[in-house]
């Protein structure tokens, strides 16, 4: 069972002795306090009162809520950190300032690291000039019954970070300022399109056919209709349908899902903005992200150059711009001659012992030597473009090169983060492309090439304007910004194996709290070897909070 945890059980037995002393442990009268921010703020006056005695302010009253994180017991007087959305604010507890065996039976007792609790009080500074709360009323908030991982070492299991990522925030603050980045990253990629005027619309995130990227789908049922449906690998085909319709410019932010593997740049469902816009073409495009890359950094207040591991990444604009060929040739090392010739490509690869198909086109061999010998080597941010037609089968083909597209990648970093085109609007290259993908898709057997869509093709019928659209994956671009090198860590709540079983930690004495520092995570305390009472395993960590 969930709570058969023995340090859970002695949480438990508190809980209940809460109850019988008429203290509801999960009250929902309690009102918010002020941020810890704001208070420490308005305080900071106390520090320069003119007294010879403690500076205080006891005119001023507060309340303040937060999660303790840390509890000092010394007799008739405590001292207890609580942590709220700003941050930490001490407290200080006095048994004689508190109701008549309030401190002794409830806050000595029953309060623990872990419980969120309401402070009421005054403003003092302690003898080692911290701005302190003294608390002439405590009402719990919340009782935890499960305990908090020790402080000084915090959570050490990677993944139960990405399972618990609750935890993972309780325990870790720059945890929680990262997602909160996140969401404002979101918003002002929001506001910066709807201030451009473009209109964000909803589509479908189950589809008859899967479409709109080369991508491996997951399936689904539909039992009223009887048929399978699978989640969306991109939403381009049905925003292209609004382009048809009348829509000029529009836009959606929402989740993708493709059945792949998992790894530091994959998750199976991950976050993108597509956008499409009418009578533009992709340099545009390339133009308007440059515009958007602006006004993040400058409306997040980030610097222009950013650390990435050990990599330093420049966000000046303009971006670089390098031709796909040039790119494999200029970056990648690969001869001209080789890069050009498909029979040439395929025996460069062997040689360099890398993965080649003789049914592949010139295109999907390009596509190889740019994976293997230039991605990699994209630092700063580059648009790589004239992608060929063969791996670009929704781009528009280019007027001045029938055999490349008007199609554009921006990398940093050494990822991919956007993809970009003019859109293909003949509906009858639209089909033979199409059909081509599916002779690829019998050829080799290759499950993500794309299907045949001909409801789009029949909207493409009906007349679309010319049209540029453009993905940007929002993870990757969080991961840029925030110095994180794995998706999981800037996705709330990864995808993960299934869960093995805990093992049950042994038993040990937990009647009581660490005899020297007072802590109270009984999976850290061992008996005392002589007598009664616990102390801490940890020796060194047992200092630091004494």
């Amino acid at each position: 069972m969930i709570f058969d945890n023995q340090y859970i059980q002695e949480r438990i037995k508190k809980t209940e002795k809460l109850r019988e002393i008429g203290i509801n442990p999960y009250p929902n009268q309690i009102q918010k306090g002020i941020p810890s921010a704001q208070f420490l703020k308005e305080c900071a006056f106390v520090h320069e009162l003119e007294t010879d005695e403690m500076k205080q302010d006891k005119s001023k009253s507060y309340a303040l809520t937060g999660r303790i994180k840390f509890i000092r017991i010394m007799g008739k007087a405590a001292f207890a950190k609580i942590e709220d959305e700003d941050g930490l604010v001490q407290l200080y507890f006095n048994r004689d300032d508190l109701p008549e065996g309030y401190y002794n039976g409830v806050v000595k007792k029953l309060f623990e690291v872990g419980d969120i609790i309401e402070a009421k009080g005054y403003p003092f500074v302690t003898g080692t000039g911290e701005l302190t709360l003294h608390c002439l009323e405590v009402n719990l908030v919340t009782k935890a019954i499960s305990p908090l991982p020790e402080k000084f070492h915090g959570i050490q299991d990677q993944e139960i970070k990405y399972r618990q990522r609750y935890l993972d925030m309780i325990m870790d603050a720059k945890v929680k300022e990262r997602f909160i980045l996140r969401s404002k990253i979101v918003s002002s990629i929001r506001r910066f399109f709807e201030d451009k005027g473009f209109l964000e619309v909803e589509t479908p995130m189950m589809h008859p056919i899967p479409g709109g990227a080369n991508a491996k789908p997951f399936i689904t049922h539909h039992n009223a209709l009887g048929v399978d449906r699978y989640l969306r690998i991109a939403p381009e085909l049905y925003l292209k349908r609004l382009i048809v319709g009348g829509m000029d410019a529009v836009f959606e932010i929402n989740r993708n899902f493709r059945n792949e593997g998992i790894d530091a740049t994959h998750n199976p469902e991950f976050t993108s903005i597509e956008f499409y816009w009418a009578y533009k073409t992709y340099i545009e495009l390339m133009e308007i992200t440059e515009e958007l890359f602006d006004y993040l950094f400058e409306h997040l207040n980030l610097d222009r150059e950013l650390k990435y591991g050990d990599m330093k990444i420049n966000f000046a604009t303009p971006f670089a711009k390098v031709a796909w060929v040039d790119a494999i040739v200029d970056i990648g090392g690969v001869p001209r001659d080789v890069a050009t010739n498909l029979e040439k490509g395929l025996a460069y690869l062997k040689e360099h012992n890398l993965k080649t198909d003789e049914n592949w086109t010139l295109g999907y061999m390009q596509n190889e030597l740019f994976d293997e010998f230039v991605e990699a080597k994209l630092i700063d941010p580059t648009y790589i473009t004239d992608y060929p037609v063969d791996i670009s089968p929704l781009a528009r083909r280019s007027d001045e090169n029938p055999d490349v597209t008007e199609r554009f990648e921006l990398f940093m970093a050494g990822k991919e983060i956007a993809n970009g085109f003019s859109e293909l609007n003949d509906p009858i290259d639209q089909y033979n492309r199409f059909k081509g993908q599916v002779d690829a898709k019998e050829a080799t057997g290759d499950d993500e090439a794309m299907h045949m869509d001909s409801d789009f093709v029949r909207a493409l019928s009906y007349g679309m304007t010319p049209t540029a659209g453009e993905g940007i994956g929002i993870d990757r671009l969080v991961m840029m910004l925030t110095d994180q090198h794995t998706i999981r860590d800037v996705l709330l709540f990864p995808a993960m194996r299934p869960e093995t079983p805990a093992i049950e930690t042994p038993k040990i004495d937990a009647s009581k709290r660490c005899k020297k520092c007072g802590h109270d995570v009984f999976e850290e305390l061992k008996p005392a070897k002589k007598g009664k009472g616990m102390f801490c395993i940890d020796g060194n960590a047992c200092k630091k909070r004494s």
